[in-house]
């Protein structure tokens, strides 16, 4: 047996968020935790030092134009007309 109903719409996935850096980030964080070189002067200094060559390096992602309320307000607008 199915089931047909009308005007069904499904969302799709978002996709996941990628963290640029985020092995670094979390070891550069782990060193941190385990001693207390919260400046990155001793044994953290080399943990801070790949983070920060990885965000030189790595690319920003490119923003997604996401509309707008006024957007979605001025289609539904015409619409309606």
């Amino acid at each position: 047996m199915t089931i047909h109903i009308k005007k069904l719409k499904v969302r799709q996935r978002k996709a996941a968020a990628t963290v640029m850096c985020a092995p670094q980030l979390s070891a550069m964080l782990g060193c941190w935790a385990a001693t207390d070189d919260i400046h990155s002067i001793g044994k953290c200094r080399e943990d801070a030092e790949k983070l920060f060559q990885c965000m030189r390096t790595t690319p920003m992602p490119k923003k997604i134009h996401k509309p707008t309320i006024n957007y979605h307000l001025a289609r539904l607008g015409k619409t309606i007309q």
